[in-house]
């Protein structure tokens, strides 16, 4: 059991994704989880055509204002088409990055980051210094992610 954690905590860490996968859905340019500001990383992946995911954006959003980002960052990542990010984020903006899953298997990436049933939205919570992180299947709010940033931050040792 502990293996396979640290096995699914390299591979969020290493971002075990061709690079040319993760990419800033507005410049195309290629993203990497490693290059996240801030102890706690928290990764939300997501898609247009989720209402679950429509609805927690704005709360995510809201709360992150409110984070200091040395020491928590936030991205959400699209499961979706390019022209679908962004139409819903004319209507939605948010403060944080979105960057947009480009490669042929979604299945696969999300199961890189513990997803396992690879349904969304589908948040992951962890800090690159430790092998504490926290999996969030379904809509988060604020109260969830403070909980779950204070569970790595416990867990790590992190100040």
């Amino acid at each position: 059991m502990m293996k396979k954690l640290m096995m699914l905590l390299a591979a969020v860490c290493a971002a075990q994704v061709p690079a040319a996968d993760l990419q800033d859905w507005k410049s195309s340019k290629p993203q990497n989880f490693r290059a996240l500001p801030g102890q706690v990383k928290v990764v939300n992946i997501w898609a247009t055509w989720c209402a679950p995911c429509r609805k927690e954006m704005p709360a995510m959003s809201a709360w992150y204002q409110k984070q200091d980002k040395k020491k928590v960052s936030l991205v959400g990542v699209a499961i979706d088409k390019r022209e679908s990010i962004g139409q819903f984020l004319q209507k939605t903006p948010v403060v944080y990055p979105v960057w947009h899953y480009s490669g042929n298997d979604s299945r696969a990436f999300m199961k890189t980051l513990g997803n396992q049933f690879g349904g969304v939205p589908y948040t992951v919570v962890y800090a690159d210094k430790c092998d504490k992180r926290q999996n969030i299947a379904g809509e988060v709010n604020a109260a969830k992610l403070d909980e779950a940033v204070k569970a790595v931050r416990m867990q790590c040792k992190l100040g």
